[in-house]
């Protein structure tokens, strides 16, 4: 089915994926697999793998990628209610997987993604594989830099650590490393929020460009760009625009997060491109 005829606001059967269960370093998940070309791991955004996530994910195979897209937490395809997602989010919080807070580094989920993406690139060649994390997962791309074959990293929305506005979610020494990275083979990072967003403020973006540099590239969003036709768990729990290509983006030409899918969609065919070489 076309992703433009897909309802936003009903269970997405996911039936044009292939969900297959991938297990590395002893962990097992159920991995979405769809489309051909290099790979781009979508990492899903709170409450789990909802309609907009799977719509970009569609948005990323039709673009001429291999889409991942693992299941993280949540029930995959389901619009949850507020109740739900909200139990989802608790869970998610105290999982061993996750580090939600500040001064617990990098969570310990970022190994098994980091696995994710050489597989996908032996799967799938090219010259690497990109990868975008979003809100709860959007700091993962960042700490997933460390694994060679990932060339390609988007941010949007990182929302951890949640308890302070200027954390990044990420253990020092791996920073380091992903900036030396970054130098000596000429990447960049894409990021991007709204400017209104409660859960990824300006303090966040103003880190990631204190330790990257000019290899950080942020784009902010004005918070008359998002949608305010969201699902319950966003109505309920999330009272500010955040989703910057999933749940407040407008479907629409010229609209301000069509652009920024479509920056994004543009970063994954240079970066991945074929006659790329890394430096």
């Amino acid at each position: 089915m076309p992703t433009a005829a897909r309802a936003m606001h009903e269970d997405d059967p996911l039936d044009d994926f292939d969900p297959r269960e991938i297990t590395l370093d002893g962990v097992t998940k159920v991995v979405h697999v769809a489309g051909t070309g290099p790979a781009v791991i979508v990492m899903t955004e709170m409450p789990g793998i909802s309609p907009h996530v799977a719509r970009f994910s569609r948005w990323v195979r039709d673009a001429g990628f291999t889409v991942y897209m693992p299941s993280l937490f949540g029930l995959d395809g389901v619009v949850r209610t507020a109740e739900d997602g909200a139990a989802v989010f608790k869970r998610a919080c105290v999982s061993a997987e996750f580090r939600a807070f500040a001064g617990a580094g990098s969570s310990p989920v970022t190994l098994w993604l980091r696995a994710l993406a050489r597989l996908a690139h032996a799967e799938c060649g090219g010259p690497g594989v990109g990868a975008i994390g979003m809100c709860f997962t959007g700091n993962f791309a960042l700490t997933m830099m460390l694994e060679p074959a990932v060339l390609a990293p988007v941010l949007s929305q990182p929302s951890l650590p949640l308890d302070d506005p200027a954390g990044t979610g990420i253990a020092n020494e791996e920073f380091r490393a992903v900036r030396e990275r970054l130098e000596r083979e000429d990447l960049t990072v894409l990021a991007y929020r709204f400017e209104g967003d409660q859960f990824c403020r300006a303090q966040r973006f103003a880190a990631f460009s204190a330790a990257l540099g000019d290899r950080f590239m942020p784009r902010v969003l004005p918070d008359s760009a998002a949608n305010p036709d969201t699902a319950p768990f966003f109505q309920r729990h999330v009272a500010c625009p955040h989703s910057v290509v999933t749940a407040h983006l407008i479907d629409e030409a010229g609209q301000p997060t069509i652009a920024a899918r479509d920056e994004i969609l543009a970063f994954f065919a240079h970066r991945l491109a074929p006659e790329r070489r890394r430096g």
